[in-house]
């Protein structure tokens, strides 16, 4: 886990020292994944001419907040970024299984 905290790539911008890890990587990534699940649901939304989740939204929420989560915990030990990932991962583990559930109940009845 100490490899993953050595620099990787230091840079800086505006004055400003940046320090880039794998376990900041690891946190980009997670915000990327989180963020970019928002235009997931833009474009599900446009396409069925109403509110939409598919559930790559929710895939998309759940692998976010595990990776944040995993930064938080590993890389930065900080529980309040660990707390405000939980809640949404756990909500995005629920309504996958709520699709899922839903689905094998489709395919039950036909």
């Amino acid at each position: 886990m100490n490899q993953m905290n050595e620099v990787l790539l230091h840079f800086s911008i505006l004055g400003m020292a940046i320090h880039i890890t794998a376990w900041k990587l690891v946190g980009y990534a997670g915000v990327l994944i989180f963020a970019g699940r928002w235009i997931v649901q833009i474009i599900a939304s446009h396409l069925s001419e109403r509110s939409s989740f598919p559930r790559l939204f929710w895939y998309m929420s759940l692998t976010g907040s595990l990776l944040l989560i995993a930064y938080f915990t590993f890389g930065k030990n900080d529980s309040v970024g660990i707390m405000s990932n939980l809640f949404p991962g756990l909500v995005a583990a629920y309504n996958l299984f709520l699709d899922f559930r839903y689905e094998s109940r489709q395919a039950k009845s036909l």
